[in-house]
């Protein structure tokens, strides 16, 4: 399906619009441009000043601009695109939703110039992830395997246990993603408070990820999509903690925590994309988890009347 791929295209950019802000971010080029929407004074969006590529804050704070307005139209394509073809009225809500939400994040980001505002910073942080996982939700929601019965769980309290694992994961995994956001949009280099809040919520993170995998593996051998979700999640998991850990020693072990140097800035980049990674496979095993079978075959009923498999909880 073409919109699927479409929405794989919108996602990917996303990815490389989170990395390209995590390069600001770390580089301190948040304020290379004082000024917002325009560049130094210049409307032109693609060349605001003579060769303003070859200096690196203004590479990365304009580049990351760039970006930004190609995912604003990817997102709104994406949406009128779903809004006119999708049979789902809440598809097509949450099409609309990712629309305004892609204007509001570009608005704090101008903010967020024009305020000088740190507070702001970390607000666009979080809304990035928002953002990025309303995205991955509506790729999943075009695949075969949501539009019809595969990856469906049967009705249990094994599936219960499953989605509350999985929902507490969920929550935990977007509460690291704020104090990450804290710690990097403090100003202040490591904060050992804030340091210790993530380092404990990195554990926690841990736990609860390891009680999804265990219970997908136990219970739902015979639900492939539910299973490799999970083993995605556990992989995701396993790659975040260690760059985590490599990008807290590298900070801690540095003279000069206020310089900017190749290895931090990679790790901590490294560890944010992964993180959204993270995130994103988190938000699709709980979505699996919180799927129920429909009251009768959902890929016949989804023929016949444009039914298919519901989330706890919601109506079909």
């Amino acid at each position: 399906m073409w919109r699927h791929r479409f929405s794989w295209l919108t996602v990917l950019t996303t990815v490389l619009l989170i990395s390209w802000g995590g390069v600001v971010t770390s580089i301190g080029a948040g304020m290379a441009f004082p000024d917002w929407p325009t560049s130094l004074g210049s409307y032109n969006l693609i060349n605001p000043i003579d060769e303003w590529w070859a200096v690196p804050a203004y590479l990365a704070e304009h580049g990351h601009r760039l970006i930004a307005s190609v995912v604003g139209m990817l997102t709104v394509v994406l949406a009128a695109w779903t809004w006119w073809s999708d049979p789902r009225s809440w598809m097509r809500k949450l099409g609309l939703f990712a629309a305004i939400l892609v204007v509001v994040q570009g608005v704090l980001g101008g903010l967020r110039v024009l305020w000088v505002s740190l507070d702001l910073a970390m607000v666009h942080a979080c809304v990035a992830q928002l953002f990025f996982a309303v995205l991955v939700s509506m790729t999943l929601f075009t695949t075969r395997t949501w539009r019809t019965s595969e990856g469906v769980l049967p009705t249990g309290d094994a599936a219960a246990r499953l989605r509350r694992w999985a929902y507490a994961a969920t929550v935990g995994i977007y509460l690291q993603i704020v104090l990450g956001a804290l710690l990097r949009h403090s100003g202040g280099g490591v904060s050992p408070g804030f340091t210790a809040f993530h380092v404990t919520g990195a554990f926690v993170v841990v736990g609860l990820v390891l009680g999804v995998f265990v219970m997908a593996e136990k219970h739902f051998s015979d639900v492939p999509a539910v299973r490799r979700a999970g083993r995605w999640l556990l992989g995701a998991l396993g790659l975040q903690f260690a760059l985590g850990l490599a990008a807290l020693l590298v900070m801690l072990y540095m003279e000069d925590q206020s310089a900017i140097s190749l290895a931090p800035v990679l790790l901590t980049v490294a560890h944010l994309v992964v993180g959204a990674l993270f995130f994103g496979t988190s938000i699709v095993t709980t979505l699996l988890a919180a799927r129920t079978p429909a009251a009768e075959p959902a890929e016949a009923a989804f023929r016949s009347r444009g039914r298919e498999p519901v989330m706890a909880g919601a109506e079909s």
